[in-house]
């Protein structure tokens, strides 16, 4: 059923992923605090854009964000014209930025005491799963909540779960960046000591990736990282702030990290290296340094 919903936040995420909405026959009102951005959104897709996330949510049965942080997060939702002051009761604030369990549980209470609904639903999949309508979204918030906003998600999901209540979507979320910053440099690790073994490093992958060490990384990544191609894909700067997210979370639950934080600052000799806009595999760039001594 066509409903009419808002999109905040056009970046490399949000602009297909509000597309995908569009072609999918629902009313669209976008924002993007680069006004350029969201009038060239309208013109490849029809809608119109909005000149606050206030002005976007007014009247929207649906109103979904993808930003940077939690003050981006807070800024379109609570700050001044923000989204929350637009929203009618009985609506739907989806927010599929990567932020704090915290601010999700917070912004779940805002909307509940304004007689609205909130999901927190950050996604995995990257640039090219946005494309193509094949993200992983892993939801927090009330079954009815959720109820409402899966059927519009679904315009973009390969994948769509609720995990629980407000902050359980976040909560996933970075167990799947903790996962993925193990295996990012472990395959780092690998195809280095390949090299220094005198090996073939994509004959290498060709074998191993058919037995227990196949991951999307090592399928998707591994002739990128071994040709020193890191200008694509999740930047390590975004990287650092979900790592950082993990960690201070597990402060709280006492949950042991060892290996996340000791990739944290892999990821900072990185950032070192001028990496900071690198892909996350550049691990692999780090790693060579030190087997070349280049560092």
């Amino acid at each position: 059923m066509a409903l009419r919903v808002a999109f905040i936040g056009l970046g490399v995420m949000g602009y297909p992923m509000a597309g995908h909405l569009a072609r999918a026959g629902h009313a669209m009102t976008v924002f993007n605090r680069t006004r350029g951005r969201a009038e060239g959104w309208v013109e490849e897709h029809g809608g119109r854009a909005a000149a606050t996330p206030e002005a976007a949510a007014e009247d929207a049965d649906i109103v979904l964000s993808c930003v940077g942080r939690d003050s981006d997060v807070d800024a379109v939702t609570r700050g001044r014209s923000g989204a929350f002051g637009g929203m009618k009761p009985g609506a739907v604030f989806v927010d599929h930025t990567t932020a704090s369990a915290g601010i999700a549980r917070e912004l779940a209470d805002a909307a509940r005491s304004r007689g609205f609904g909130f999901v927190d639903a950050p996604v995995s999949g990257g640039e090219k799963g946005a494309q193509n309508g094949q993200l992983t979204i892993m939801c927090g918030g009330c079954e009815a909540d959720y109820a409402r906003a899966e059927p519009v998600i679904r315009a973009y999901a390969r994948h769509c779960r609720r995990m629980g209540e407000a902050g359980a979507g976040q909560l996933t979320k970075m167990v799947n960046q903790i996962c993925i910053a193990g295996i990012v440099q472990g395959l780092s690790e690998g195809l280095s000591f390949a090299r220094a073994a005198g090996l073939d490093p994509a004959a290498v992958v060709e074998v191993i990736s058919k037995g227990a060490a196949q991951s999307w990384q090592m399928e998707n990544r591994y002739a990128t990282m071994l040709g020193g191609q890191f200008a694509h894909g999740f930047a390590v700067e975004w990287m650092r702030k979900d790592l950082a997210i993990c960690l201070d979370e597990a402060r709280r639950n006492g949950a042991p990290l060892a290996l996340a934080a000791l990739v944290d600052q892999f990821y900072g000799e990185v950032e070192r290296m001028g990496g900071r806009r690198w892909d996350t595999s550049s691990l692999f760039a780090r790693t060579e340094a030190l087997r070349t001594g280049k560092t």
